[in-house]
C-alpha cells in the first residue's frame, strides 16, 4: 500500500488535496494509484521547471511578465521584440562604394545626426566652392587691385560690384545660390564668365536644396515610424478554441487612423537536418495564421479597429503538431510575426515585426478581454492596460498529435470518457461520489478525476478505478 510520507518532497503542491489521500489508497490498488501519482508528479515538475525557465514570474492575478533585457541576455534572437533584426552584414566587398552609389537610400537609412551633418555640409561646401570661383574671376579681372578698390577710377567697370575680398565673394555666393538679393553686390556685363558661373550656381543650388529636402522629407515620412504605435503582446499563448489546440498572440493599434488591408504572417525559425544530412540552422517554415480558427491564413484581412487575437491552428500540417508542454521548455526555435498594411493617412505600406521564443509562450493561458462598452458615452473602450494580461485555462499538457491519437482511440473503443476540460464532450454521471469538499477528486464510471491546482498550469489527471466484485 502506498504511504503518504513519500509525498513530502512535494508537500507544498500536494497539500491542497492531502486530506483525500487516505481515501484514495483504500479505493485503488497500489499499481493504479502509483500510476496516477506519477502523472501528477510530472505535472508538478513541469510547473517548477516552467517557473524557473528564463525569468518568467507570476503574480497573484495570474499575469505573466518577462523582462525584454532578460530574454535578450539568455537567448540570442533573430528579431527583437521591438522589431529590429539582429543581423549584421559582414565581409561585404566594396561596401562603401556600393553605399555611395545609392546615396539617397543611405542618407534616409542613416541616423539623424549624420543626415543633418550631410545636409549642412552640402550647403556650406557649395557656398565655399563658388566663393572661390568668384574670387578667381574678380582676381584675374583685376577688380581686387588697390587702384580699382580705391574708387578713383570712375570709368572702370568690375565683374561684380562691391567685391573687396574673399569674404565679399563668400557673401555674394550665398546671395546668388539662394536668390536672397540684398542689392549691394550685382554682376555686370563686363565678364561673360561671371554670367555663366551665376547660372551654374543657381541651378546647382536648386538641385542641392531639392535633394536634401527630399531626404529629410522621406526620413520624416517613413512608414517605419508608424510601427511605433502598432503593438504585439508580450507573450503568446497555447490553449483550446472550439476544441482545437491553437497558438495565439495579440496585435493592436493605438491610433485612431486605421491600418487598411492589414494582414499578419508568421515564420517559424528552427534548426533542421535534411534527408541528405545537410544542416539548416535557420530553416524558415510558414505558419498559417488567421483571425479565426477556421481561417486558412491566405488573404485573411483584419478589420483592425481594436486589438485582435491572431490564431494558428495546431493540426497535422503545423510544425508544432508534435510539441507538448514539457517539450516546449526544451525546444529551440523562434516564431517571427509580421503585421503589414497600408497607412490610411499617407497611403504607404508599413510593416511591424516581433518574435516569440519558447520561454515567451504560455501553455494553458488565454488573453484577457479588454473591450468594454461605456453606457454614459455610448462608445466602446479599449483598456490597453490589459493588453498583455492572460488568465489560466484548463489545457491538456500533451501534444496535438497525442491528443488526436487519444481522441481516435476513445472514439474507436466507445469509451468517450476523458476528464480534461475541453478535451472531449462528456456527460457527467449523476451518481458520482465526491470524496473531498475541495472537489479535487471524484469518481465517475470507473475513473478517478483529480484536479490539481498546479502553477502555472491547472491539470486534471485521470486513472482507472479498481472495479469492485459483484456479490452473487
Amino acid at each position: 500500500m502506498y504511504e503518504r510520507k513519500d509525498l513530502s518532497r512535494h508537500s507544498s503542491k500536494w497539500s491542497l488535496f492531502s486530506p483525500v489521500v487516505e481515501k484514495i489508497k483504500y479505493t485503488f490498488s497500489s499499481d493504479d494509484f502509483a500510476e496516477c501519482k506519477h502523472c501528477c508528479e510530472d505535472a508538478v515538475n513541469y510547473s517548477e521547471q516552467f517557473k524557473r525557465y528564463e525569468g518568467i514570474s507570476r503574480d497573484n492575478n495570474a499575469k505573466f511578465r518577462q523582462s525584454r533585457f532578460n530574454a535578450r541576455r539568455i537567448r540570442k534572437r533573430v528579431v527583437f521584440k521591438h522589431g529590429d533584426c539582429n543581423v549584421v552584414q559582414g565581409n561585404v566587398a566594396k561596401r562603401r562604394r556600393k553605399y555611395l552609389q545609392d546615396i539617397f537610400t543611405t542618407l534616409v537609412d542613416a541616423q539623424w545626426r549624420w543626415t543633418l551633418l550631410v545636409f549642412a555640409m552640402n550647403f556650406f561646401l557649395s557656398w565655399l566652392l563658388f566663393a572661390l570661383v568668384w574670387w578667381l574671376i574678380v582676381f584675374t579681372h583685376g577688380d581686387l587691385s588697390e587702384e580699382h578698390l580705391s574708387g578713383n577710377d570712375t570709368t572702370y567697370i568690375p565683374c561684380v560690384t562691391n567685391i573687396r575680398g574673399f569674404t565679399s565673394c563668400f557673401l555674394f555666393s550665398i546671395e546668388t545660390q539662394h536668390t536672397i538679393g540684398y542689392g549691394g553686390r550685382t554682376p555686370t556685363e563686363e565678364c561673360p564668365e561671371a554670367i555663366f558661373v551665376m547660372c551654374i550656381q543657381s541651378i546647382t543650388g536648386v538641385m542641392i536644396q531639392a535633394f536634401m529636402v527630399g531626404v529629410v522629407f522621406a526620413k520624416l515620412s517613413r512608414p517605419k515610424k508608424r510601427t511605433q504605435t502598432l503593438m504585439f503582446s508580450r507573450n503568446a499563448v497555447i490553449n483550446h478554441r472550439d476544441g482545437v489546440p491553437c497558438l495565439m498572440f495579440r496585435v493592436g493599434d493605438m491610433r485612431k487612423s486605421h491600418i487598411i488591408e492589414a494582414h499578419v504572417r508568421a515564420q517559424l525559425i528552427k534548426h533542421k537536418v535534411t534527408k541528405e544530412g545537410e544542416n539548416l540552422p535557420f530553416f524558415q517554415t510558414e505558419l498559417k495564421v488567421s483571425s479565426k480558427v477556421g481561417g486558412d491564413g491566405e488573404e485573411d484581412k483584419i478589420f483592425f479597429i481594436w486589438p485582435t487575437t491572431i490564431v494558428h491552428k495546431i493540426d497535422c500540417h503545423s510544425p508544432l503538431y508534435n510539441m507538448s508542454a514539457n517539450n516546449l521548455l526544451r525546444e529551440r526555435f523562434e516564431i517571427v510575426v509580421i503585421l503589414e498594411g497600408v497607412i490610411e493617412s499617407t497611403g504607404m505600406t508599413t510593416q511591424a515585426r516581433s518574435s516569440y521564443l519558447p520561454s515567451e509562450i504560455l501553455w494553458g493561458h488565454r488573453f484577457q478581454s479588454l473591450i468594454t462598452f461605456k453606457k454614459d458615452s455610448g462608445e466602446y473602450e479599449v483598456d490597453y492596460a490589459l493588453f498583455n494580461n492572460t488568465v489560466e485555462v484548463d489545457t491538456p499538457l500533451c501534444s496535438a498529435k497525442e491528443l488526436d491519437e487519444r481522441r481516435a482511440m476513445y472514439n474507436h473503443d466507445g469509451l468517450g470518457q476523458c476528464r480534461m476540460t475541453g478535451l472531449f464532450p462528456t456527460a457527467r454521471s449523476h451518481s458520482s461520489d465526491t470524496l473531498s469538499s475541495m472537489d479535487s477528486l471524484s469518481i465517475d464510471d470507473g475513473h478517478i478525476e483529480m484536479k490539481i491546482p498546479v502553477s502555472p498550469i491547472p491539470v486534471t489527471v485521470t486513472a482507472p478505478r479498481k472495479q469492485k466484485k459483484k456479490r452473487r
